[in-house]
């Protein structure tokens, strides 16, 4: 298919574009293409592409070497103007589907370095990187198309990047379910889906998981078993950690797999899986006055070790090539070792104490197979984190107002406000010792993760979600209210807001359009109740309102697209 014939708005649904980086022995690392040509990167962005598409030291990188990065986007343009094409499409909006699942202030890169011995070069080396930019944080779904994608385009050459292009446009679009994406001889599947990712049952097809924060993959954590109570308070307080490796792929994995760590719960700091001195939020997170931010930065130059010694916690690794045994990574409360020497090191107390069988019911005794062992450990972390957030979820649906107080002739009252307080003395009865036998100061851990950002995400998501139930649940009310005795004694011109009041419900309903019979079904019962009362007004005033109903469509709340 000729590229002109391309579905780009389909196509950047899934993928914005994909940079061709080499080194100019003049200016150093260059964008050799971006293909598509009108994808839109500004300068910011076309540098730190440069840098992170390269290894900080590529010395010991001979052959390909993949990894994930991170980086900020342009703030001063939307999502869906940022990958158009020459025609009119690429400035329309995408699905509300597509949105909800890309990442508005960040690109997830996926590289694929090769360099080969090149005597008939300058330099005798051939250095080049493969890079794909998406919004969607699907990790192990790109990581898979960019090492397919990036191992043809290296054998074949610039029309690789049209063939893609060309699969691309003719997948399906982002939004929930299972999709069977086809690309270059290959086939891969995923499951779509709001909050985590799953496997798709398409037979033949190659099975990934679709969420940046699904953990599919903590083999990496398997050398800390000693030490995941120390790191799962450090991510879920959102601590600062640098991670220090000898390589991108090290540190990329690394940092995955500690925000994955907290599982449903999202990780709501910085997250970059691989940094560079020449990054541009290098002076942000380096050189804040107020103390390093809430991210996990992993990083690979030597230099590092010294800028960030003032980092409260360090997670230094070895290289792969001789990693120790699993489990033997030290806790190292000095930062006076040796450079190099592979430890966690940080003064941080745990308010929970790890029980000691933790490391022999993971690890097992020697020849448990890798693969069990990563089971085990992902069935720990998260019933961890489930104890965790039972009380928190116990107490938010204590917010939710009683069923007497929702009227259908006013607006749907709102949840109550958090109070910390209150949730600290419901610990007492009904506190995580009732799903967990991990001892220790529970109310500290939860008074520091209230200062965190990732309580305030997880916060306003809830409170939104009570929000859109309480907004259901008044249409539904309104839905079998008695209108017929609510009119009695009734001005027309209440019964004139209250025709209004029902065609904006009934749009809502139309926006937020879903095949869930309980939808269609409040929907259904707010028309008969508009034809009830359109029925009992006057002939004059009946065909004023289809009049005016004809002309104008009534506007949506704050909430309406949400409220189904």
């Amino acid at each position: 298919m000729a590229a002109g014939a391309v579905d780009w708005e389909r196509f950047s649904e899934w993928i914005h574009c994909f940079c061709i980086v080499t080194f100019d022995l003049e200016v150093g690392q260059a964008i050799e293409r971006i293909y598509p040509q009108h994808a839109v990167l500004s300068e910011r962005e076309r540098t730190n592409v440069c840098y992170l598409a390269f290894p900080d030291s590529n010395s010991g990188c001979m052959g390909d070497t993949e990894y994930h990065v991170r980086l900020r986007t342009a703030p001063d343009q939307p999502i869906h103007s940022r990958n158009g094409n020459h025609h009119d499409t690429h400035h329309q909006q995408p699905a509300n589907n597509t949105e909800s699942h890309q990442e508005a202030g960040h690109f997830t890169g996926f590289v694929y370095f090769r360099q080969r011995r090149a005597p008939d070069l300058p330099r005798g080396y051939f250095q080049k990187s493969f890079v794909l930019l998406t919004r969607l944080p699907f990790l192990s779904l790109f990581s898979r198309i960019c090492h397919h994608a990036a191992s043809l385009y290296f054998d074949e050459g610039d029309k690789i990047l049209e063939a893609v292009a060309s699969s691309v446009g003719q997948w399906p679009k982002v939004s929930p379910g299972s999709v069977v994406l086809p690309l270059l001889g290959q086939v891969f599947s995923t499951v779509v889906a709001e909050g985590g990712g799953g496997e798709s049952d398409a037979e033949g097809c190659e099975k990934v998981a679709s969420s940046l924060n699904e953990p599919d993959a903590l083999d990496g954590l398997l050398m800390l078993v000693p030490h995941l109570q120390l790191l799962w308070e450090l991510i879920v307080t959102g601590e600062p950690i640098v991670v220090i490796a000898s390589s991108p792929t090290d540190c990329s994995d690394m940092v995955n797999c500690l925000s994955c760590m907290i599982h449903p719960l999202v990780y709501s700091g910085e997250t970059r899986p691989y940094f560079t001195i020449h990054d541009s939020e290098f002076r942000e997170f380096t050189q804040c006055t107020a103390g390093p931010p809430s991210v996990i930065l992993g990083v690979t130059n030597p230099f590092f070790g010294k800028t960030l010694k003032d980092w409260p916690h360090t997670l230094r690794l070895t290289d792969t090539t001789s990693l120790p045994l699993m489990g033997t990574i030290p806790r190292i409360k000095s930062k006076s070792t040796p450079d190099g020497a592979a430890g966690i090191y940080s003064h941080y107390k745990t308010f929970l104490h790890q029980e000691k069988s933790v490391e022999r019911h993971i690890l097992g005794r020697s020849g448990r197979p890798r693969s069990v062992q990563s089971a085990l450990l992902r069935r720990y972390l998260l019933e961890l984190t489930q104890s965790f957030l039972i009380p928190l979820e116990r107490y938010i649906t204590k917010l939710m107002p009683l069923m007497r107080q929702v009227s259908p002739f006013g607006a749907p009252p709102a949840p109550q406000h958090f109070n910390q307080e209150d949730f600290v003395q419901c610990l007492r009865q009904a506190g995580p010792q009732l799903t967990t036998s991990l001892r220790g100061d529970w109310e500290g851990l939860y008074r520091r993760f209230f200062r965190s950002q990732n309580f305030r995400q997880w916060y306003e998501h809830r409170h939104k979600q009570l929000t859109l139930a309480l907004h259901k649940l008044h249409l539904q009310v309104l839905a079998r209210v008695d209108l017929d005795a609510w009119m009695e004694g009734k001005h027309e011109v209440e019964v004139v807001d209250m025709v209004l009041k029902l065609r904006q419900k009934i749009a809502i309903c139309d926006k937020t359009s879903s095949t869930r019979s309980s939808t269609n079904e409040t929907r259904n019962q707010l028309e008969k109740q508009l034809q009830d009362i359109e029925k009992r007004l006057p002939e004059d005033l009946r065909l004023l309102l289809s009049t005016n109903a004809a002309a104008n469509t009534p506007p949506l709340d704050s909430t309406s697209g949400l409220c189904l």
